[in-house]
């Protein structure tokens, strides 16, 4: 081995513990950059990269079983440019219910296999139907289905169930779920004859105008009035841009902030153990080593832990990445979200080059020092630096080894600098995350309108006023569903609400518009600006309906419908992403002329105080039984699904920075109790017991804690302020001020002293080494 192997491995197995500490904080930095940077490429454009993987369906085109036949559809894929066509399937609506209750109603299609040339299904959970009485289940039909769960048909002939085998998702969304092709028959009610699904996929479909061309080519190569409904790629595509813009920002901001952080650590670490070594830097030059092989050998001491600790980051990291990404794909409504080969191959150059570069600066400075220079300055502080601090440190009326700790940073300012450093970044990072975590969480509560205790006729939270089709068929009879909740004890107070369709002046083609019967105002609707309506002719919009409109509050906007048309006054804009933000609430009574005798199909129910959900849906059930309905809990599990995705991509980001910021504390005050051991051995020497020597040495870290959570807490809430905000325009909304400002007065105490915290815990391992180290051994270190 040469003599610059020998001193570099030397160099490793000498100091094991600053080694340790540029192996985890690389580890670290690594794992969090690996995971950062997957999250950043999955962020960019998920549904375009799904939509290719799976060959979705530019159109999905719904005809009439009586008006065509299988055979004319086949025709219908040599169509202009038509590139690739899959079907037809047959398809159907059905009714299901879960143990005697009546949930949502599904469109089912009859498809023998998941794959084919448009519309690759990917099974998320089981498998495929192989024969009847199977069902597989959209993982996005809004039912709350389990594997083994038998959904009952008891208005169809023979009472048919069918047993849920699988859960999958489509990019297309082109169904509910899926049976085999010979079951339609026998889940089509009686007197009506279904239908059939044609997927096609066309030369050039960019544009709304170029779908338009190749609908209207599929519509002339079927038979003439055969066509009940198509969808557009587009469609889905904008509503998946819109509800996922929401949370790109969130992940961006963190993989920058986690890729920033690592840098700054893990520079500070090298430059700080490599500045340490002055000394024998002046002994290898007087032995002969050029500057140059100083260079080389220092670089060669920092890369080699770093290397193990690159290589096992990426592999940690790939690990977290799974489940991770596994979430995400659900947050996207995709799948097959995976590490992409050229984030490991650009993490390991990006963290082997940080490490190189920051150890070259620091070791280039020291091999340009004369050979007498380097030996004299060593590792001894400037004298007299720090002194006037420890005199004044010495006057306060505090335990000598805490007056001692605390006048430690000022002998060494720049090393106190990196310290505040890490800890700023790691209480920025942790005051950062709370804030997006809670304001994400205000945005899906206020978004979800999921104030209600009790529901009927909704799915979830998610399916409120203008979402899918929910809950049970229409109520058949409104006035005796409403006297129902009204007699039942435990009613606080409740509103019904009904979805149509119109028109407006200036915007291309339909709008919902919900009409209330009764107060809404408690559903959870947050107001922007504005007001919420007090009478009829009044109407609240979202911020998108507004820019498409060209509309403020105080404006009118007309609605048109079955030929008529009324004209409403805009007094709220709410927070509202379904539906594109295109929806307009407003109240039962203003729709009265445009759609007499609207009655409505859901209803939301708040309790009174002290009554219990459970009791309270089990004994209304009974009196809503014989009108066919139901009510169910409005809150259920699958209500927080997106808050716990978005929490735990938040936890395990922020431990990571924290780890980072920890280790920063922890390598400077491992340079710094090396420096002083010879210190430590008079001081104990003189009697300073185990427990006053880690008080001495946790003490030196609690201004640089105090600093850096003082300064990272506003620095937090800065970006904060400013990413929220953005977040909002990049989805096309405004957000009130209950989502931007979520901090409070505690809180941020407590966010504060977390930098405190931090640098404490980076502190106590080398506080115990320096209480167990032995006098004498101290008084012979050099």
């Amino acid at each position: 081995m040469s003599a610059l192997g020998r001193v570099v491995r030397s160099g490793v197995a000498r100091r094991r513990v600053q080694t340790l500490v540029i192996g985890l904080a690389v580890m670290m930095a690594v794992t969090a950059s690996v995971l950062g940077g997957s999250l950043l490429v999955a962020s960019d454009a998920p549904f375009d990269k799904a939509f290719v993987r799976q060959h979705g369906s530019h159109l999905t085109a719904q005809f009439k079983a009586d008006r065509t036949t299988s055979a004319q559809l086949s025709a219908s894929a040599d169509a202009p440019g038509v590139d690739a066509a899959s079907g037809p399937y047959p398809t159907t609506t059905i009714n299901p219910q879960v143990n005697g209750m009546s949930v949502a109603p599904l469109s089912v299609v009859g498809r023998a296999k998941p794959g084919g040339d448009v519309d690759r299904i990917s099974l998320t959970e089981g498998r495929w139907v192989e024969g009847p009485g199977e069902i597989v289940l959209s993982a996005d039909s809004g039912l709350l289905a389990r594997m083994g769960l038998e959904l009952q048909f008891s208005d169809l002939p023979g009472s048919p169930t069918l047993k849920v085998v699988g859960m999958a998702r489509t990019v297309s969304h082109t169904a509910d779920a899926w049976v085999e092709p010979s079951e339609i028959a026998a889940l089509t009610p009686a007197g009506t004859t279904g239908g059939y699904q044609m997927l096609y996929r066309f030369t050039e479909a960019d544009t709304a105008a170029q779908i338009g061309k190749g609908r209207a080519a599929v519509t002339a190569a079927a038979p003439a009035g055969s066509m009940a409904g198509s969808q557009s790629w587009l469609a889905l595509k904008k509503v998946s841009a819109r509800d996922t813009s929401l949370f790109v920002p969130f992940l961006v901001a963190f993989g920058v902030l986690g890729l920033v952080m690592s840098v700054l650590i893990v520079g500070n670490v090298v430059a700080g153990t490599v500045g340490t070594g002055l000394r024998r830097i002046g002994v290898l030059k007087a032995i002969g080593f050029t500057p140059a092989q100083v260079v080389r050998a220092y670089v060669g001491q920092a890369l080699l832990p770093a290397a193990i600790g690159t290589a096992a980051g990426v592999v940690i990291g790939n690990l977290l990445a799974v489940p991770v990404l596994s979430e995400t794909a659900d947050a996207y409504g995709t799948t097959g979200l995976t590490v992409e080969p050229w984030v490991d191959i650009a993490v390991v150059a990006g963290a082997l080059g940080v490490v190189a570069v920051a150890a070259c600066l620091s070791a280039w400075r020291a091999g340009r020092l004369r050979t007498v220079d380097a030996l004299a300055v060593g590792r001894t502080p400037t004298p007299g630096r720090g002194r006037r601090a420890a005199h004044l440190a010495a006057r306060l009326p505090l335990p000598r080894p805490v007056s001692l700790g605390l006048a430690r940073p000022f002998a060494r300012p720049a090393r106190t600098a990196s310290m505040v450093a890490a800890v700023l970044f790691g209480a920025t990072a942790v005051t950062f995350a709370t804030g997006l975590a809670s304001s994400l969480s205000e945005v899906v509560t206020a978004r979800d309108h999921n104030a209600a205790d009790v529901t009927i006729g909704v799915v979830g939270p998610q399916a409120g006023p203008g979402g899918p089709p929910g809950g049970s068929t229409a109520t058949p009879d409104a006035a005796a569903v409403d006297a129902a909740i009204e007699a039942q004890p435990g009613t606080a107070k409740h509103y019904g609400s009904a979805t149509t369709q119109a028109t407006v002046s200036g915007v291309t083609g339909y709008t919902n518009v919900v009409g209330f019967d009764g107060d809404a105002s408690w559903g959870g609707y947050t107001m922007v600006s504005g007001h919420w309506m007090s009478k009829a002719g009044e109407a609240v919009v979202p911020t998108p309906f507004m820019t498409a409109t060209d509309t403020k509050v105080g404006d009118t906007v007309t609605l048109n419908a079955h030929g008529k048309s009324v004209t409403v006054r805009i007094v709220g804009e709410v927070l509202d992403t379904r539906n594109g933000g295109m929806q307009v609430y407003t109240d039962a009574a203003t729709l009265e002329n445009v759609e007499p005798g609207l009655q409505a199909t859901s209803q939301y129910i708040a309790v009174k105080s002290g009554t219990s959900v459970g009791s309270y849906v089990s004994e209304l059930n009974g009196k809503l039984q014989p009108l066919g309905v139901s009510s169910t809990s409005a809150k259920n599990e699958s209500e927080s699904d997106t808050v716990v995705i978005l929490n735990s991509l938040t936890a395990i980001l922020t431990l990571m920075l924290v780890a980072v910021a920890g280790l920063g504390v922890l390598n400077g005050v491992v340079l710094d109790t090396h420096e002083r051991i010879r210190d430590l051995g008079i001081h104990k020497a003189l009697g300073m017991t185990p427990r006053q020597t880690i008080s001495l040495v946790v003490t030196s870290v609690v201004i640089a804690g105090l600093i850096g959570g003082a300064l990272g807490v506003p620095l937090g809430m800065a970006l904060h302020g400013a990413v929220m905000p953005a977040m909002g325009r990049s989805a096309g909304l405004n957000l009130p001020d209950s989502v931007i400002a979520v901090y409070h007065a505690p809180e941020l105490v407590l966010l504060g002293l977390g930098g405190l915290l931090i640098a404490v815990l980076g502190s106590l391992m080398p506080a115990g080494w320096a209480a167990r180290t032995r006098t004498a051994t101290a008084l012979r270190a050099e």
